[in-house]
């Protein structure tokens, strides 16, 4: 099948989990695909023994005959699941799409602490509303829908694992309350449970941030996105888009603040001295800003493409081609006024709208309208402890 790409990638096939282990101390691959059931070693512990050995590497599921309780265990060990038959050209590009990414990120080290991200820490009180939920007698998919859907790292988990081939979903599910829908009962008992997919955010304060502070800023940010969105008449695909790239906008920061916890404290610390904003202090820190960190994440993860883009350029809507409004405009501006806000309470964080751009799609007359719409959203919006501007 994948004969015709020989000249542009350099492959090597084996015959089971232990042959494969094999191959992989002779020389270094950029990514893994496996089947789940195999003689010997099977899928799961060949990636589980992958991650630990090389969690450099990005591992892709490619299998015909797992159930899905195979696929809820192998979440956290494979990054994306396609399912057989496969047709070459959707082989091609999650391949592809894996080797792009490892040129988004300058550097490299960054790019694989990101490959061994399983999951992002959950708000405590909404972990412990889940758990309590899936624990009680009157459990319904709905609550934890709900529940799901205010929680930026546990919307991530469910939209990864619902938009895997396994699914057989015919489009991409962006919302985090139809995703949890369609997974059911049984497998979100089985996520939170049974895998552990879930976890809670302990001690923040090494990393300089309110996570509290990051939850709230979040939700109210992709809700004020989804109301621009609806002002605007997006089709409900695209408004479900503009609300979860709206929650998960900041998953960056969750990264660097549970992984890089002290460098990211610094990156704050040296924006509050030097006056300038985050993001250019995260760029000369990491050599990459939040919004591409969890665009990275995201995109690995193999979430909605217009989801993954509205995260990686919330700062900058003008750096993605385009001459129409969507779901990465509608981000950027409830984003911004989130920052006005700040400006209102004196943070000192200047404003972060792009008005070229508006004005570049024609939309520079809405404005007004949509910060009247949206500032009852935004009315106690506050800036974070710590460094001036680090909303974002």
């Amino acid at each position: 099948m994948l004969r015709p790409k020989r000249r542009q990638w350099q492959m090597r096939f084996a015959s089971g989990g232990q042959d494969a282990l094999a191959v992989l101390t002779e020389e270094p691959f950029d990514v893994l695909i496996t089947d789940m059931r195999m003689p010997g070693m099977d899928g799961p512990t060949l990636l589980a023994e992958v991650a630990r050995q090389y969690p450099h590497i990005i591992r892709i599921v490619l299998s015909g005959h797992s159930s899905k309780k195979t696929a809820v265990r192998s979440v956290g060990l494979a990054h994306q699941y396609l399912t057989k038959p496969c047709d070459r050209e959707a082989l091609e590009r999650a391949i592809a799409r894996a080797l792009e990414l490892r040129e988004t990120l300058r550097d490299q080290s960054l790019a694989q602490l990101l490959t061994q991200v399983e999951s992002l820490p959950s708000l405590p009180s909404l972990y412990a509303e889940l758990i309590a939920e899936v624990q009680g007698e009157g459990m319904t998919v709905k609550k934890v829908g709900d529940i799901v859907g205010r929680d930026p790292a546990m919307t991530a988990k469910v939209l990864q694992l619902v938009n895997s081939a396994f699914f057989g979903m015919p489009r991409h599910i962006s919302s985090p309350s139809q995703a949890v829908a369609l997974l059911g009962a049984d497998t979100i008992k089985a996520l939170v449970l049974g895998v552990g997919v879930f976890s809670q955010f302990g001690d923040s304060t090494s990393a300089g941030l309110d996570f509290e502070t990051l939850w709230d800023h979040s939700v109210r940010v992709a809700t004020a996105a989804k109301q621009i969105a609806l002002a605007e008449r997006l089709d409900r695909q695209e408004t479900d888009e503009a609300f979860t790239g709206g929650l998960l906008h900041d998953a960056g920061k969750l990264v660097l603040g549970q992984a890089l916890a002290a460098q990211y404290r610094d990156a704050l610390n040296k924006a509050s001295e030097r006056g300038i904003e985050p993001v250019q202090s995260e760029r000369e820190v990491f050599g990459a800003t939040h919004a591409e960190v969890g665009a990275y994440l995201l995109a690995l993860w193999g979430l909605p493409d217009p989801v993954v883009a509205a995260v990686a350029y919330h700062h900058t809507p003008d750096a993605l081609a385009g001459v129409a409004f969507g779901p990465v405009t509608a981000v950027h501006v409830a984003n911004a006024f989130a920052h006005e806000r700040q400006v209102q309470h004196e943070c000192g964080s200047r404003s972060q709208l792009d008005t070229d751009h508006l004005s570049r799609l024609g939309l520079a007359p809405r404005v007004d309208a949509w910060r009247e719409l949206i500032d009852p959203l935004l009315v106690d919006e506050t800036c974070w402890s710590g460094s001036e501007g680090i909303a974002g």
